[in-house]
């Protein structure tokens, strides 16, 4: 267990049973996650997968080797997942000069996905999928999804965080800052993920 770099952050997420894909079950909103997880097994590195992009192609995300990624697990359904695409759309645009690339993970039916991703004019990359996606999500030791959440790794695939609930930009901004000192060599792997609890445990309190 690696909870030394999970982030719990203050917002709410939906809970979502494991192999429901699409709108969830009325319950799912009566007693909603409070950001933290049980215990579970993040992976070191970032797990090889693939889905279909919005073409339907199957598309590695190795696809994205090199770059820091900031990979959001979403569902068109989701109050919180939606909230946040704005940012989303802003960070890929902000940190695209620094190798690093938002790529969305819609966990819910492709039309669904393709019309609000048109309409939003989502312009980040997005993968498509239901239960494979749901399998995705257990990859990263979310075998309960609670969307959204979202995996950052460095450009080596490390994976640096994994925060659940809705990000916002000093959270976003928090992390993104300690990935790249990572990338540059300025401090080790285990001081970023150090660095990024404590300065969220800050941020909450403030």
């Amino acid at each position: 267990m690696h909870s030394h770099y999970r982030a719990a952050p203050a917002a709410v997420g939906i809970a979502v049973p494991a192999g429901h894909a699409s709108a969830p079950n009325p319950s799912d909103f009566d007693s909603p996650s409070t950001g933290t997880l049980p215990p579970a097994k993040i992976p070191e590195r970032l797990p090889q997968f693939s889905l279909a992009d919005r073409s339907g192609k199957a598309t590695s995300i190795a696809a994205f080797a090199g770059k820091s990624l900031v990979i959001n697990f979403w569902a068109t359904w989701c109050a919180p997942c939606r909230s946040e695409i704005p940012l989303l759309q802003a960070l890929h645009t902000e940190w695209a000069g620094r190798d690093v690339s938002v790529v969305g993970i819609a966990v819910d039916s492709r039309d669904k996905v393709l019309q609000y991703a048109d309409r939003l004019k989502i312009d980040y990359p997005l993968l498509i999928g239901e239960q494979d996606a749901l399998d995705v999500a257990a990859t990263f030791g979310v075998d309960s999804p609670v969307f959204p959440f979202t995996v950052f790794t460095d450009r080596r695939g490390e994976v640096v965080a994994l925060f659940v609930g809705e990000l916002h930009r000093p959270q976003a901004e928090l992390i993104l800052g300690e990935v790249q000192n990572l990338d540059n060599g300025l401090i080790a792997l285990t001081t970023a993920r150090r660095a990024i609890a404590d300065g969220l445990q800050a941020l909450k309190a403030s």
